[in-house]
């Protein structure tokens, strides 16, 4: 498992809005909230941890990006996301903006 912990966390990346936009397109991206660690959803994703994956699905803490999110970041495009790929998806999390 720490294998597996150390290799997530080298998946972890910035991305920007543009560089998503085609995963968005394709339905590939998952919104992770704020208050989940992206490690922590990653780890239980690659690990087959359906019991936290539909929990935080029944919570909508994993969530597709809305139509209103979608645009809210369009309005917004130098965004950043922390990211990382685990295919088929890409789990973001929004960075907080500095003004």
């Amino acid at each position: 498992m720490e294998n597996l912990r150390e290799q997530l966390t080298e998946l972890i990346d910035e991305a920007e809005l543009e560089w998503l936009k085609p995963h968005i397109q394709k339905d590939a991206v998952i919104l992770v909230v704020p208050e989940l660690d992206l490690l922590d959803v990653g780890m239980a994703i690659a690990s087959d941890n359906t019991q936290s994956v539909q929990h935080w699905i029944g919570e909508q803490l994993l969530v597709k990006p809305s139509p209103e999110v979608l645009s809210r970041w369009n309005a917004n495009p130098d965004r950043k996301f922390q990211a990382m790929i685990l295919q088929p998806y890409i789990l973001v999390k929004e960075l907080s903006i500095s003004s």
